[in-house]
């Protein structure tokens, strides 16, 4: 049994009329009959009582009739939804996202224009350290990673930068320091430093950027789990820290300031990783947007 068989089957039911049914569908008259037997000859059991007068609904025909409608109306629904997937429409899109991609407005900027668009396909984010989600994307568990570079990229993987944005100095507001408008790299040689954790975060290394900037090497003396928490040890008094411009609007925490560096600026990445041959159609495509939104996002730092 075809699908154009019950479609044949419902039109000449609902219009108990060959002629008609014919042209709702675009077929010939002829070709409608013939569909109907074959029909007919799959079941074993006439369907309609037709005569020169009338085409009326046999018992077996009612019978059909009534589990005929929901079965179309499935497989149309089926199909439907299939050609969406084909088309990137619909389906499952697994992102992961470093927390501080989340306080710059890029990754909510990214999932908000994809929703809009795309209201179909199901979102799944998972907040993830930078190094587990490239290899997650590497191994299939994820679609894309929205992450601090740099990282090493496994076979397959390859990044584009979104976001470039300069980095500030975290530091007490009670800091000798604060009450200047910038502050040089080697002003800061006898600080303490207020680092995220190297296994969780991929901001860590700024810190030692910075210390080559000054010529010397940073004093760490505490981690944080990621940059809200250093910002938190920092407010406390406990040191200085390098975070990302974007953190200055999201964390404004009691005993807190930030200052710019003096000189050229440092400058941080967010970038999105994925894997170079995505095959489902609905990656893909947030990949496709992913292209568009880099335009908008990279140029000037913020």
């Amino acid at each position: 049994m075809e699908l154009r068989h019950l479609r044949a089957f419902l039109a000449v039911a609902e219009t108990l009329h060959f002629a008609r049914a014919a042209e709702r569908l675009g077929v010939s008259a002829p070709s409608l009959t013939e569909q109907i037997q074959a029909l007919e000859r799959h079941l074993g059991a006439r369907l309609f009582r037709r005569s020169k007068r009338e085409v009326a609904l046999t018992d077996a025909g009612t019978l059909f009739l009534a589990e005929a409608v929901p079965a179309l109306r499935q497989l149309e629904r089926a199909e439907r939804v299939g050609r969406q997937a084909g088309r990137g429409e619909r389906g499952i899109v697994t992102i992961g996202f470093a927390a501080s991609a989340a306080f710059s407005g890029v990754l909510a900027a990214c999932i908000r224009d994809w929703r809009r668009a795309h209201p179909e396909v199901l979102l799944r984010l998972q907040e993830m350290e930078t190094v587990p989600q490239v290899e997650a994307v590497a191994a299939g568990e994820m679609d894309v990673a929205f992450i601090r570079p740099p990282f090493i990229a496994p076979p397959g993987v390859t990044a584009l930068r979104l976001l470039r944005e300069t980095l500030l100095i975290a530091l007490p507001d009670s800091h000798a320091l604060a009450a200047l408008p910038a502050i040089a790299a080697d002003a800061l040689a006898e600080e303490d430093f207020i680092a995220p954790d190297p296994e969780r975060a991929g901001f860590h290394h700024f810190t030692e950027q910075l210390g080559a900037r000054g010529g010397f090497t940073p004093r760490l003396a505490h981690r944080g789990r990621d940059l809200v928490a250093v910002a938190s040890l920092v407010g406390l008094g406990l040191g200085v820290a390098v975070v990302p411009a974007s953190l200055r609007a999201c964390v404004q925490l009691p005993g807190l300031c930030y200052r710019p560096l003096s000189g050229a600026p440092i400058l941080a990445d967010i970038a999105a990783a994925y894997r170079r041959n995505e095959a489902a159609p609905a990656a893909r495509d947030f990949i496709r947007q992913l292209r568009q939104a880099a335009a908008e996002f990279a140029g000037d730092p913020a």
